[in-house]
């Protein structure tokens, strides 16, 4: 493996996000220099159709820190995230949501976790309770989503109170041999990537992070609900097959 050139990689897929990540990106971009992270910020632009990637570009003429990803067209949440992190070369890998529902500041949270020994770190956002959102939300999408959470760890085995939270770290070495294992491209890579850890015996913390509710948020739990349900009987399908458990 190649020797790390920043300290930190920090991975933000991003799809038709024109509106949204001029804020993202500054509040990013402000973080990294203001606590002197040796860190990049890529952005992996999933086939947008808007100025997503007109966007980076010209900001990244004034930030060094930040450079564009493009995929071949839209993939998903998970392909885009596989992407970035594959193409990093940071010590420790973060990946966020582009809409920053956990500030990126609470990033500290992780990276602390793997510095204290973690292989990998997972924001939360049941672990603090309510006390920890900062803008909860509505009552359906917590049924829907304490529901999925409940099949997931029912199905996978899974001991984190959280699998979904866009808000992930790893280390170098755990990222490279967990994410070309990975199959699942769209909303339902969450649980597989967690599952791939643990099956490679790398260590897992789950960390409380602070977390606000979107309501611009495009997942729908109808619909992407029950794709993820699918996806989940193929993680598990391929966990029963061994495929998770080929050798380093």
């Amino acid at each position: 493996m190649t020797e790390s050139k920043y300290d930190y990689s920090i991975i933000i897929p991003a799809y038709n996000e024109a509106l949204r990540l001029p804020a993202t990106l500054r509040a990013v971009l402000d973080c990294v220099r203001e606590k002197g992270w040796k860190a990049e910020v890529i952005v992996v632009n999933d086939g947008s159709t808007d100025r997503t990637a007109d966007f980076v570009r010209e900001t990244a003429k004034t930030a060094p820190e930040l450079r564009l990803l493009e995929n071949p067209g839209n993939h998903g949440k998970g392909y885009s995230v596989r992407h970035g992190i594959l193409d990093s070369t940071g010590a420790i890998v973060l990946f966020t949501d582009s809409d920053l529902s956990s500030p990126i500041e609470e990033a500290v949270r992780l990276f602390d976790a793997i510095h204290a020994g973690a292989d990998v770190a997972i924001g939360s956002r049941w672990l603090g309770g309510r006390s920890s959102q900062t803008q909860p939300q509505p009552l359906y999408r917590q049924f829907f989503g304490r529901c999925f959470n409940f099949v997931t760890r029912l199905i996978m085995r899974l001991p984190f109170a959280d699998t979904q939270c866009g808000f992930k770290a790893f280390t170098r070495e755990a990222a490279q041999t967990i994410f070309p294992r990975q199959t699942i491209e769209r909303w339902g890579f969450d649980p597989e990537i967690l599952l791939i850890a643990l099956k490679q015996g790398y260590s897992v913390k789950e960390v409380s992070v602070s977390w606000g509710h979107d309501e611009r948020t495009r997942m729908s739990y109808l619909r992407d609900g029950l794709q993820m349900l699918r996806e989940l009987v193929s993680i598990r399908w391929n966990s029963l097959l061994g495929r998770y458990n080929l050798p380093r």
